[in-house]
């Protein structure tokens, strides 16, 4: 292929960026590559977006047409805000489109580590670049509200695409690529060798998106392959197909112009019911699988794809444990933020806050549990009070499972905060639910049922406890049993806290202590922040640190006499 985008080009445009995202990983300040602020994308940003999307619906997706192994075209995604987007995408033949894919391997993977990265930034700059276009995509997939669509769908995302690729580039380059050896022999000469060391991908990698942060959670492991030398296949969740589409769309066009085969990144759109990532994970090309889900098919995924190394997200119980605070106002109005958020629809959000049913010290005096279940209540209250705010904030109900669950929840406790439904200005069809606090004893048998398992939604319990202590035992039990993407905590005491960094060490789960300010329990950022530790039931893998993308390759040793 003839390249438009030659290395010298991609340098030019991408290195010193590259070694600016590698500097930020060893020094874990704030750094962000894309800016997060809808201004930054132009005054009409929103506007184009919108119309470059509104072009899309009620057709098929045909800067897709190309791909080779088309069978046929399925689609169906409905917008939470109440539409249909009537897109069609290609349905693929494995047995022809995987063969395609592994076409392009040996060139790509003869690129090497520093090529490989900067078309990789190419691919993320014209993304970043379209980041209204896949605002509007994910907010009409997810039920994301606007503001938090372009943010966590656009720049967050494509920072965490990014910080993947500076840790590809700093694992295969972590042994030189040549190397002159030479072994002293007394007086018969020394030996000597030519060694080369040539960082090998393991694979066809498979993408399996989830529903809620399709490219947030996707670009990690996309980009995390395609930096090592891997294909990848997308295999986007049927409700959410649209900005894994876009991007696998550009990212084609770009590997196509930067000279080499697009079928490096191929998009697997599934019929209604095909339950298609089942066969794709089972398939020997299939040598890499990301997921992000539901925690029986991870489990069924990490037994049964044995071909594949599997890095999985999945459900866990995330906890937050109140004995103490010097700010009252602050942690409340932080924890109603974390509840309200994306209608809870994060796999960060808090679910248990456990609370000493004796009460709680503050800096203007102790409250009791009923008072500060009554105070957050009320916090939520305040923040949601108006509907616009907060149909802003709280985005559209996901499906309709999510729904189910606030209707149900009642029945698991006795409510502190009842759901109510907001009316959205601008799309009267969405289904918009305010969350739902439900007070229960942690010593109830019944109680415990219900609070130890994920529920998934705008539904947060607030478990009286015996004590401090009591919480942190709790606490250790709920991440060893049924893992946490996050554990927040709050207390004047050294000796609390103490005990919970030492249960987050011993359990590995990320820990936030007594955060009361504009940093939410729920937001990670890129570069610095940890999302899940791969320590615990909740996740097997990181966002993103070294084991994340070491495995996705192996070093290749030739020797030859110097």
């Amino acid at each position: 292929m003839n390249a438009v985008l030659t290395a010298d080009v991609l340098a030019e445009r991408h290195r010193q960026t590259l070694d600016d995202a590698v500097a930020a990983l060893r020094s874990r300040a704030y750094w962000s590559a894309y800016p997060e602020s809808p201004r930054a994308y132009g005054e009409d940003g929103a506007e184009r977006g919108r119309a470059a999307f509104d072009a899309l619906r009620g057709g098929r997706f045909e800067a897709l047409a190309d791909q080779p192994g088309t069978d046929g075209w399925a689609g169906g995604e409905e917008s939470p805000y109440g539409f249909a987007l009537e897109i069609g995408y290609p349905h693929p033949d494995p047995e022809v489109l995987l063969p395609a894919m592994r076409a392009g391997t040996a060139g790509w993977r003869s690129a090497g580590p520093a090529v490989r990265a900067l078309v990789c930034l190419e691919i993320l700059a014209r993304l970043n670049a379209r980041t209204m276009e896949i605002a509007h995509a994910v907010m009409h997939t997810t039920g994301q509200g606007f503001g938090m669509a372009v943010q966590a769908g656009g720049p967050h995302a494509q920072d965490r695409g990014l910080e993947a690729v500076a840790y590809a580039f700093a694992e295969q380059t972590r042994l030189p690529s040549r190397a002159e050896w030479s072994k002293p022999q007394g007086r018969r000469g020394a030996l000597e060798l030519h060694k080369e060391f040539v960082p090998v991908p393991r694979g066809i990698a498979l993408l399996i998106g989830c529903n809620t942060f399709p490219t947030w959670n996707g670009y990690p492991g996309l980009f995390a392959s395609l930096a090592t030398g891997n294909p990848v296949l997308v295999k986007p969740h049927p409700r959410a197909v649209l900005p894994l589409a876009l991007t696998v769309a550009t990212a084609r066009e770009t590997l196509a112009e930067a000279g080499f085969d697009p079928n490096l990144v191929a998009l697997a759109a599934e019929l209604p019911g095909e339950g298609l990532a089942k066969g794709l994970a089972l398939r020997p090309e299939v040598r890499i699988i990301d997921y992000t889900g539901s925690t029986e098919f991870g489990e069924w995924l990490e037994r049964h794809a044995v071909q594949a190394r599997v890095y999985t997200e999945k459900a866990g119980v995330n906890t937050v444990v109140i004995d103490s605070t010097a700010d009252y106002q602050g942690m409340l109005a932080n924890l109603a933020f974390s509840l309200s958020l994306y209608s809870g629809q994060m796999c960060t959000t808090p679910q248990n806050l456990l609370i000493p049913r004796g009460g709680i010290g503050t800096e203007t005096g102790p409250k009791s549990y009923e008072e500060v279940v009554a105070d957050l209540a009320a916090a939520v209250q305040k923040l949601l009070g108006d509907d616009t705010r907060a149909g802003a904030l709280l985005g559209a109900v996901v499906n309709p499972a999510v729904r189910e669950r606030i209707e149900g929840a009642p029945a698991l406790g006795e409510v502190a905060l009842a759901s109510r439904p907001v009316a959205h200005p601008e799309f009267p069809g969405a289904t918009v639910r305010t969350p739902v606090l439900l007070r229960l004893d942690g010593a109830a048998p019944e109680a415990e049922k219900a609070y130890q398992q994920e529920c998934f939604g705008p539904v947060a319990f607030a478990v009286a406890v015996d004590s401090a202590e009591h919480a942190v035992a709790l606490l250790r039990r709920t991440i060893a049993e049924r893992g946490a993407m996050t554990v927040g905590g709050y207390t004047t005491s050294p000796e609390v806290e103490r005990q919970l960094v030492e249960v987050c060490l011993e359990e590995c789960a990320q820990l936030s202590l007594n955060l009361t300010g504009g940093v939410y329990v729920n937001q990670t950022a890129a570069f610095s922040d940890l999302h899940g530790s791969g320590g615990n039931p909740a996740a097997n893998a990181a966002y993103t640190d070294a084991a994340f993308v070491a495995d996705r390759f192996r070093f290749v040793e030739i020797r030859r006499p110097a």
